[in-house]
């Protein structure tokens, strides 16, 4: 590894998507982040920080939390500080939850969902959930590191079917490759 790389530092994770037409239930989206230690980097999660809370250290923060969609540009913002976090987590995972109040809902039912992940003004990646329009929720950002090396960011959204209890349960399985 070159001692100049410094790896992925603060990462921000933007999700948006349109309301639910008049009269329909809201569609309400949540973004979730849980962090891994070296020992069960696909075990169980140390902890999950979704709406309503942040991580312990405050190095992972939901700043913006919507439950229906409505405003401008992304409704859902959370800021990973992956240069602060401690040692001890080798691995990182992000996904998006759809609520499930109003019955079954899936990616492909939610009008016009994006995610935009970006380091600075750099953009790592955007999605629009085209791959994942049958399920109710999804891993969307894998970050890794070996010891105290650079943090590595591995893209891409893997679908998940089930509440969203058994999603932040599950999602730390090992991913397709």
């Amino acid at each position: 590894m070159n001692g100049l790389n410094k790896g992925i530092r603060k990462v921000e994770i933007a999700l948006r998507w349109d309301p639910s037409p008049s009269g329909q239930p809201s569609t309400d989206l949540d973004l979730v982040a849980a962090p891994y230690t070296a020992g069960e980097p696909h075990g169980a999660p140390a902890y999950v920080v979704h709406f309503d809370s942040r991580s312990p250290d405050g190095t992972i923060t939901l700043n913006r939390d919507s439950k229906d969609g409505q405003g401008f540009g992304y409704d859902e913002v959370m800021t990973l500080e992956l240069d602060r976090l401690d040692q001890r987590y080798a691995r990182v995972l992000v996904g998006v939850v759809i609520q499930q109040h109003q019955g079954r809902r899936t990616f492909s039912g939610v009008a016009n969902p994006g995610l935009r992940i970006r380091e600075g003004y750099t953009v790592l990646a955007e999605d629009d959930f085209g791959g994942a329009l049958g399920a109710t929720a999804a891993t969307v950002a894998e970050f890794v590191r070996d010891g105290s090396g650079p943090w590595e960011f591995r893209p891409g959204v893997q679908g998940f079917e089930g509440d969203p209890a058994a999603f932040t349960r599950a999602m730390g399985t090992a991913r397709r490759a």
